[in-house]
């Protein structure tokens, strides 16, 4: 009788813990906590090692840093029970692909459009983790995104949703529109089940983008990826890519917004990130104008701010020879001038569209003198050398 006794003391004390951090996470706007065992994904280390044998993760280095810690929780820290995730619902209020169809315009990733999610998501959670720590003196850790944390593993292992053929994750209750964070405690929680897979023979996700990321379904390529060209990748964009980039100067919604399941995401939620007006549909007339303390004023709080001044520059850039706006021609002039190589490198390519091929040979002929060879393999490619 004691040990049973002793048993449903810790089953009570289990229970009333979980029912805690869930009630904090609902009162500071998460849809969804759920929570799993720190050994609850032991395939994530090999599908890492996969991904990174073969070279998808381009030049994040820092994946292929991290591996080993990446690939079990136990690993990032040894004390861990129990592993809490919660997802918060970021779904647009509209289709984010309608800006598109709007050359004059720049589309710049739904999560990106207001502040960056890393401080909100982690200030929530230490609210939470502080609270929950001094009910059930245990100790906790909060992970956001940038530790190597693979959250949407654990998520999908506790029960928030499945990782679509996209990679992402995917809920029944909010589609593809998810930001996650965890929180690591050394208290026992009660665990809940994991999300089977609710893909079926969808593949809008994997016909909807635009450079052909996933090999496979369930698979991808970061380095035919627009979020990874636009976000990550450093230098020159390969030119096979530029055409299918389009107007996306910040990230690519296209796969997560082609999901069925998005019809279920509309969230009341008072607490949920509303989007900047002036980040929706900025021109990139205007853009294009931003030097860096602009670049820094505008983007001030965003997590496009992390970027810099010149890789954005050069995002918009490509956006500009994309749009056949003519307009754009003086500001894509001045800016072939920009102290920043990859600025120049990729006005020469937008102008190189922008221009006829008379202007574009009279615009050669007064360029200045060049040394950096980045940019003069931009003006091999544009047939000047």
């Amino acid at each position: 009788m004691p040990a049973r006794s002793e048993q449903d003391k810790e089953r009570k004390k289990r229970e009333s813990l979980t029912a805690f951090v869930r009630a904090e996470a609902a009162s500071l706007g998460f849809e969804l906590c759920r929570v799993t065992r720190p050994d609850s994904i032991p395939e994530a280390k090999a599908r890492l090692g996969e991904f990174i044998d073969a070279g998808r993760h381009g030049t994040m280095e820092w994946m292929a840093e991290t591996q080993e810690r990446r690939g079990d929780p136990r690993s990032l820290w040894s004390d861990v029970r129990s592993v809490v995730v919660f997802g918060l619902n970021y779904g647009p209020e509209e289709d984010p692909r309608s800006i598109l169809e709007k050359p004059d315009k720049a589309a710049i990733s739904v999560y990106a459009r207001n502040r960056d999610y890393h401080d909100v998501i982690k200030g929530r959670l230490k609210e939470i983790a502080t609270r929950f720590a001094a009910r059930a003196g245990a100790d906790v850790k909060v992970f956001v995104d940038t530790a190597p944390v693979m959250e949407k593993p654990l998520a999908a292992a506790a029960g928030l949703g499945w990782q679509g053929k996209h990679t992402n994750l995917v809920s029944r209750a909010h589609g593809s529109w998810l930001f996650l964070g965890s929180m690591f405690t050394t208290a026992d929680l009660d665990i809940d089940a994991a999300e089977s897979d609710h893909c079926g023979s969808c593949r809008a996700c994997l016909d909807a983008c635009p450079t052909n990321a996933f090999p496979a379904p369930y698979q991808i390529d970061a380095r035919r990826c627009i979020s990874y060209l636009t976000i990550e990748h450093k230098g020159p964009i390969a030119p096979e890519f530029r055409p299918m980039i389009g107007n996306r100067i910040y990230g690519c919604d296209d796969c997560l917004a082609a999901c069925p399941w998005n019809k279920f995401a509309a969230s009341a939620s008072e607490m949920k990130l509303q989007a900047r007006e002036d980040l929706k549909e900025p021109e990139i007339a205007f853009l294009l104008t931003l030097d860096d303390p602009g670049f820094r004023t505008f983007f001030s709080g965003s997590p496009v701010k992390r970027i810099g001044r010149n890789r954005f520059i050069r995002n918009v850039l490509i956006a500009a020879g994309n749009s056949g706006q003519r307009q754009l021609i003086d500001l894509c002039r001045s800016l072939s001038r920009d102290p920043s190589p990859d600025v120049r490198g990729m006005a020469v390519w937008a102008l190189s569209g922008l221009m006829d091929a008379g202007e574009f040979q009279s615009f050669a002929a007064e360029r200045q003198v060049e040394e950096d060879g980045d940019v003069l393999n931009e003006w091999r490619l544009a047939g000047v050398l």
